[in-house]
């Protein structure tokens, strides 16, 4: 079994193509797809130059409607998600693919390091994984990380995707629910950080608000099919 690495980008030309590069020399990945969501810069054109295929999209999407747009076509076995803005940490995906291609696990989540500069103060963090948990009992160090490696019978149950930042939490909450092995494998992965400034602010406000309500839905569903 090999995999299709999706990688969805925004604006990442200054990284792209260190990503793009690095995932296309792991063993385990055959295919490498971009998917520029209407970036304003050089970033498709960079990661065409990689060696990736390359889809642009009309308008932005953002990141959930993006990979609904890609993945409702894509033929794989073993399906990746790493962020554009990983640059030469994509390398590191290697060890979150290895155990969905070993068969040890249906679902591997990358855990992130400890980050390097202060952002806020865990709440959008913290509501992730103590929904998780209440939800599911798993207990995870990294709720959000979008870095995943995924059989294809994961993908048919849990897509499409929600969509905003409440993505990752629903996926993991539906592939628990269905009974898949989920496993979080520790990783040196760093990318982007927002910081305490206005901006970060508003952007962990909007991932708060998404988080909130992708555990809301799951937890009515919970409780009308617990019925």
């Amino acid at each position: 079994m090999r995999a299709v690495a999706v990688v969805p980008s925004y604006n990442e030309e200054s990284v792209i193509a260190d990503t793009v590069s690095a995932l296309r020399a792991l063993d385990g990945v055959e295919r490498v797809v971009v998917v520029d969501d209407a970036s304003a810069d050089y970033s498709a054109t960079r990661a065409a130059a990689a060696g990736a295929e390359v889809v642009v999209n009309g308008s932005n999407l953002g990141k959930g409607g993006s990979l609904n747009r890609m993945l409702a076509g894509l033929q794989f076995e073993a399906l990746l998600l790493i962020d554009g803005d990983l640059g030469v940490h994509a390398a590191e995906a290697g060890k979150v693919l290895e155990p969905v291609l070993a068969g040890d696990a249906d679902l591997a989540i990358a855990a992130f390091p400890p980050p390097t500069k202060k952002g806020g103060f865990g709440l959008t963090q913290g509501l992730a994984r103590g929904g998780i948990k209440a939800l599911s009992g798993l207990e995870m160090r990294s709720p959000i990380s979008g870095q995943r490696a995924m059989t294809r019978a994961v993908f048919d149950s849990v897509f499409p995707f929600r969509e905003g930042f409440g993505v990752e939490v629903a996926m993991t909450l539906d592939a628990h629910r269905a009974g898949f092995r989920i496993v979080e494998v520790p990783t040196v992965m760093s990318h982007s950080e927002t910081g305490r400034d206005f901006a970060g602010f508003v952007h962990r406000g909007r991932q708060f608000a998404d988080i909130a309500r992708a555990l809301a839905s799951r937890a009515l569903r919970r409780g009308v099919m617990g019925r």
